[in-house]
């Protein structure tokens, strides 16, 4: 006879056994079922695998197996393909999944020995047969289980990135409902009140990750942090708890080598959209083009400016003309009296001692300020002014100073 005709003989005399044994597939069911929840851990969670499911699928399977045994042709491995797809969506590991699935094929194939030897048309040398048969299909059918297993984990994983960037997205635009903001602080892996912070990294490139790597230091250092890459920047929110936590976070913010500004800390979720704008403001407000971390709380005043350069433009052109006007070296001494008198909080003795000249010398200079700019140093209003003026002016000097350089 040729093979196929002794397989299909070889079937035939099979054939009895099988019939036998699906008479009894519930038990059979039942019986691996219980099996496999006594010997893999991952099986033992009722929560997680109901025993009426595991009890389905072992018997689906079994069918499977016992109508493929002995015949020739391509092998149906829908169930075996359904139990992969099944045990990732629970949550099983995939090596406790094939476990279980080799688990139920020895069970299986014991039961076939054992009826095999009540048909006497059945040879040992037909079950040697068999048993190379029922391990090749054991090996097609796990490849089925691990197959579908991997599809159906990339697309859970897909669906959980798409869900988690929709609500980080929400959180970042504010349209989410005030009721949906604990259950996404949940999702998110957050804790659902603050202290929080909003961080936003510039990309050199559209969708660079300038803080890459970062996220797992972060973990690492038990800094809760949610990301979304945008085409320009990379912007997270972060739960900061204690002070001991925020100074983890800046550092590692420090040490990923990118330009960042960080928002002021906020309580609520609901304040998600304002903190972005802080932390937009102040990585414009970060000085230079190099790598660094800017607070907006820092200095504010300086981050607003830096925010709006027409608007600084105009503020310095409107305050501080007639002093930049004057020759360069007038100019550059004047300018930095001014800074060392706001650096001494208005005080003409010790913004003398840190220029090294009489405090008469500072007064006769701020004097000189107050009659070019038109306003008075004791007006609160007009220090604002200048102040801002001059940080505007400082800022488009290390501007031009980075571009020639």
């Amino acid at each position: 006879m040729s093979t196929k005709q002794e397989r299909y003989a070889a079937g035939m005399n099979l054939s009895g056994v099988v019939s036998a044994l699906r008479v009894r597939l519930p038990d059979l069911g039942e019986r691996m079922a219980q099996r496999i929840r006594s010997d893999v851990d991952a099986y033992k969670d009722e929560s997680l695998i109901s025993f009426d499911s595991l009890r389905h699928s072992c018997t689906a399977n079994a069918d499977l197996i016992l109508n493929q045994l002995g015949r020739s042709g391509a092998q149906d491995a829908g169930p075996a393909r359904e139990t992969g797809r099944l045990r990732a969506e629970q949550g099983v590991p995939l090596a406790d999944t094939l476990h279980a699935y080799r688990i139920g094929f020895e069970l299986l194939w014991t039961e076939v020995l054992a009826e095999a030897r009540t048909h006497s048309e059945v040879t040992d040398a037909q079950l040697v047969s068999h048993s190379a048969e029922i391990w090749a299909l054991f090996g097609c059918y796990a490849e089925a289980v691990a197959a579908a297993y991997r599809e159906t984990t990339a697309e859970l994983t897909s669906r959980r990135q798409a869900r988690r960037s929709a609500l980080v997205e929400a959180l970042f635009t504010g349209v989410i409902a005030d009721r949906t903001l604990w259950e996404a602080a949940r999702e998110l892996g957050l804790p659902d009140r603050g202290p929080y912070v909003v961080a936003v990294a510039a990309a050199d490139a559209p969708g660079e990750e300038p803080l890459a790597g970062t996220e797992a230091a972060l973990h690492q250092a038990q800094v809760h942090f949610t990301w979304r890459l945008l085409p320009d920047q990379q912007i997270g929110l972060a739960a900061l708890p204690t002070a001991t936590v925020e100074n983890t976070c800046l550092r590692i913010l420090r040490r990923a080598g990118a330009r960042v500004g960080v928002s002021p800390r906020f309580h609520s979720l609901r304040d998600t959209p304002q903190a972005l704008r802080f932390a937009r403001l102040a990585l414009a407000g970060l000085p230079g083009t190099g790598p660094g971390v800017a607070r907006f709380d820092d200095n504010p005043l300086a981050m607003v400016v830096a925010a709006a350069p027409a608007e600084a433009a105009h503020l310095v052109e409107a305050v501080l003309k007639p002093l930049l006007d004057l020759p360069a070296a007038e100019r550059a001494r004047l300018l930095e009296t001014l800074e060392h008198w706001y650096a001494a909080a208005g005080s003409a003795a010790d913004t003398a001692r840190s220029l090294f000249v009489h405090p008469n010398t500072v007064r006769y200079r701020l004097r000189r300020i107050e009659q070019l700019a038109g306003r008075s140093l004791s007006d609160p209003r007009a220090v604002a002014d200048i102040g801002a003026a001059l940080l505007a002016v400082r800022r488009a000097d290390a501007s031009s100073s980075d571009v020639n350089r």
